[in-house]
């Protein structure tokens, strides 16, 4: 603390020459710019921090969460026809419309509208892969977001130059296209329209999806998906969104974050995913509790059905492993296997973000939480240090 000594101020003597006033004038004037530095109100790191929330629920349930809880609101999808992004129903305009009305409860929330998403991706290759595809792309998109009065554009193509769902179009080339893409689209939509993708969190498209140099520049967020990182095509058990890397697993949060800060991927443009649900895998022998053991996919469970479907009320048994800061789960009577985010690694997940001074975490899906005391409120009472 800096204290002033007010008298030394006050006893000077005012009839000095005029060198002396000014010089009086302006100690007087530095101490109270000091003083207005020392008490300038600080903003917390909560603040600071991005909280993204994709939805694709129902147009009802959305109406239960409390639209403060989150920095970002992103509607999940639309897709191509022909090459222009297109609201799939009625239904879903209302839901962009409810998304917009939001922001009378939260006049900093940010409303985007997404393409793609698994499987719904599944001409953005051919369609990018051309000048012409690409510009009608964005004026749709313009056009879209002028429309519903929203923010900008999630772009979710699973994946570029690497396969991702069975059949659908990848070629080496679509690296380049997608850069030239996201070039057009900050172009035409401009600095204040917000623009994010979504990023595979493993390896392989660490390595190869992304020219990472030309495209962070261009955009606000890269929204990380660090789920599913052991998917529904694995034969083997194991952490699906875990928070730090294992002897037997190297794929996790911490992974895919290193692997893009040495990169050169700016550390506040990052966006860490946390999953609101669960995998299953069924046929999974006891040992290690079922961790890493062989079994067959079986489906996703929301994190509201957790307490009927995977909990010890229905026989599973509940484990913490301290090394992937991740919980899983193991019903013996059954031979099922579960892997998920719960609240206590929602919370070091958030806890992370913070250390690591990343941009924010995202989730699929807001849909999947419970409106009160779920997973949303859990980050955010992280956030302000609760």
């Amino acid at each position: 603390m800096i204290i002033f000594n007010t008298a030394l101020l006050i006893s000077l003597d005012l009839n000095h020459s005029q060198t002396s006033f000014i010089m009086h004038n302006r100690i007087i004037g530095l101490c109270l710019l000091l003083i207005l530095g020392f008490t300038k109100p600080q903003t917390t790191s909560a603040q600071k921090k991005a909280v993204i929330a994709y939805y694709s629920g129902s147009l009802a349930a959305i109406d239960s969460f409390n639209a403060k809880n989150f920095t970002h609101i992103i509607y999940c999808f639309g897709r191509l026809n022909g090459n222009d992004l297109k609201i799939r129903s009625e239904k879903d305009t209302l839901l962009i419309q409810k998304m917009v009305a939001m922001k009378k409860q939260n006049k900093d929330l940010k409303v985007l509208l997404s393409l793609g998403g698994w499987g719904g991706c599944a001409p953005c290759s051919a369609v990018f892969g051309t000048a012409k595809g690409r510009e009608d792309f964005v004026a749709s998109v313009k056009s879209l977001t002028d429309y519903f009065g929203s923010d900008g554009i999630d772009l979710d193509w699973e994946y570029p130059s690497i396969e991702g769902y069975p059949g659908h179009r990848f070629v080496p080339e679509d690296k380049e296209n997608f850069t030239e893409l996201v070039r057009l689209l900050r172009k035409e939509l401009g600095k204040k329209s917000t623009i994010t993708f979504a990023a595979g969190g493993f390896q392989k498209f660490i390595e190869q999806s992304v020219d990472w140099k030309s495209v962070m520049p261009l955009v606000d967020y890269v929204n990380l998906m660090t789920y599913d990182l052991v998917g529904g095509y694995s034969t083997v058990t194991g952490h699906h969104t875990a928070l730090y890397s294992t002897e037997k697993q190297k794929e996790s949060t911490d992974n895919c974050v290193s692997n893009l800060l040495n990169m050169g991927v700016p550390s506040k443009k990052m966006i860490v995913g946390a999953a609101f649900y669960a995998r299953t895998w069924e046929g999974v022998s006891p040992e290690n509790n079922g961790l890493y053991q062989k079994g067959t996919f079986k489906y996703f469970i929301g994190y509201s059905q957790f307490p009927t479907r995977v909990s010890e009320n229905v026989g599973y048994t509940m484990y913490w492993d301290d090394a992937a800061q991740a919980p899983y789960a193991y019903n013996a009577k059954d031979k099922s296997f579960a892997t998920f985010d719960n609240k206590k690694s929602i919370a070091a997940k958030t806890k992370y973000i913070m250390q690591r001074k990343l941009g924010g975490i995202m989730f699929w899906q807001l849909g999947h939480d419970t409106a009160n005391d779920g997973l949303v409120d859990t980050i955010n009472k992280t956030l302000k240090g609760r």
